[in-house]
């Protein structure tokens, strides 16, 4: 049976939803891979044009709130940004909950006007991300 693995942010519109796309990508095999945020802020497009480039599609997904996975059963729950961490719910079962959190490609970009400055924000990010999701098994020994 897969593991079921929750990458929660805030807004489940960046962050979140690249590390759902990694998952599922690398190693949707072993592990079923959800995000959620604990608002709706819609799918972030630098995020999915820079997963794009990668590889990996993620604009069929779409940005969820934590309340629709009350009755799921997770083995593990990843916190990605500092808000989702101080927020997270306790979660019934055996989920284990780890926090990492990764820079915030929109805080970072805000202001810019060129996609030219803002993707590299992004791609790095979204490197960061794929880094950590190869090596997830780790988390769940």
């Amino acid at each position: 049976m897969k593991k079921k693995v929750l990458f929660l942010c805030t807004g489940n519109s960046c962050r979140s939803q690249m590390a759902e796309g990694w998952l599922r990508h690398l190693k949707g095999d072993k592990f079923s891979a959800f995000s959620a945020g604990v608002a709706k802020h819609g799918m972030n497009q630098h995020a999915i044009k820079v997963m794009q480039e990668a590889g990996v599609d993620i604009s069929g997904q779409h940005s969820k709130l934590l309340s629709e996975f009350e009755n799921f059963d997770f083995d593990l729950v990843v916190t990605v940004c500092g808000n989702a961490h101080e927020s997270c719910p306790v979660f019934p079962g055996r989920a284990r909950i780890v926090h990492v959190p990764f820079d915030d490609p929109p805080a970072l970009t805000k202001g810019f006007a060129e996609e030219s400055d803002i993707l590299p924000v992004y791609r790095r990010v979204r490197d960061e991300i794929a880094a950590f999701v190869s090596g997830i098994e780790t988390l769940l020994v």
